[in-house]
């Protein structure tokens, strides 16, 4: 289900809206306000609700405006200027101390995601999670990743653009690792353990692809690849010190989310906890598909040879839909 698309200034011409000609030229009583907005055809395709991350002009909003633009037109092969979903404010009505509480939610969470979970991030189990995370940071604990990078999965991919999902367990709890994309490291971090086992699967599986020296996963991201860890955040050096707090919930709503609202989506399910997670979506719109997880522990019991990445690729172009170019991890080198 594709969000409500708005646009400043355009409350006035909505009456005629179904009037505008289909080839993108501007109606001669269009607003000046709106000159900049045009429509191109290449705005069309499964994926054309453009988000606006940054509505609310709170900190980081810097850092988010940057990472959004490109996602507005790194997935596009011409430059369209963004349409914008107008963020909803979560906050208005809440008591001081829950405003306080979920204004990272407000101003780094991407728009589509925030209508989507707004009701749950309300709930006292999330604002339990909260409270959590704030002594946490006021007794100086070190945690990862960084507030502002905590929903960066939002903001690389929204809901309207999912087409893939990889669930992982708890991000990385070293320093300079963790950014919010499951598996994903930044530079010039190395790549962990089990993403070079992710790439060698991926050499196995995908003619032509180029194990990276890097473990930056954001371009996948940006395809419409979800990549998203149970538990959101991590105590620096401490696994699993912010599991079974409250994360795992929000993240079976992302699921459920997803499986209600979109439709030939593949999930790719490696290992027992995201298989568990993954029980309730639904196998006749989705596409999913289970292997150990990549893991050395692990992925010699058959993750090596389960071509999830090329049977992903066939699933989404039976449909009609664009496929995920997995090798383009090799042009950020």
């Amino acid at each position: 289900m594709t969000p409500t698309l708005k646009r400043a200034g355009d409350n006035a011409q909505r009456a005629d809206s179904s009037k505008k000609p289909a080839t993108g030229s501007r109606p001669m009583a269009q607003s000046s306000l709106l000159s900049f907005v045009k429509k191109t055809p290449s705005a069309t395709s499964d994926t054309t609700t453009k988000t606006k991350e940054d509505s609310t002009p709170a900190a980081p909003s810097t850092s988010t405006r940057t990472s959004t633009s490109t996602s507005i037109t790194s997935t596009s092969t011409t430059k369209v200027p963004p349409t914008f979903q107008e963020k909803i404010d979560i906050l208005k009505g809440l008591k001081p101390e829950q405003e306080e509480l979920l204004r990272l939610e407000q101003n780094t969470m991407e728009a589509t995601w925030l209508k989507a979970l707004h009701s749950e991030l309300t709930k006292p189990y999330f604002l339990e999670l909260k409270k959590f995370l704030k002594a946490q940071n006021e007794a100086g604990k070190n945690i990862f990743p960084p507030k502002h990078e905590i929903y960066s999965w939002s903001r690389f991919t929204p809901l309207n653009k999912v087409r893939v999902v990889i669930l992982g367990q708890d991000p990385y709890h070293g320093p300079g690792q963790a950014h919010g994309l499951c598996f994903s490291v930044k530079k010039p971090v190395p790549p962990p353990p089990s993403l070079k086992n992710i790439y060698k699967c991926l050499q196995q599986d995908i003619p032509g692809f180029v194990i990276p020296k890097h473990g930056y996963l954001e371009s996948w991201a940006r395809q419409g690849v979800l990549m998203v860890n149970a538990a959101m955040t991590v105590e620096q050096s401490k696994a699993n010190s912010h599991a079974e707090r409250g994360w795992e919930k929000l993240l079976d709503v992302i699921i459920k989310t997803i499986n209600d609202q979109r439709k030939n989506v593949v999930f790719l399910l490696w290992g027992s906890p995201a298989q568990k997670r993954g029980k309730k979506v639904d196998r006749t719109k989705h596409y999913v598909l289970e292997s150990v997880h990549p893991s050395p522990l692990s992925a010699h019991r058959g993750f090596f040879d389960c071509k999830h990445f090329s049977k992903t690729n066939e699933y989404l172009a039976s449909k009609g839909l664009p496929v995920i170019d997995w090798n383009t991890l090799k042009d950020e080198q």
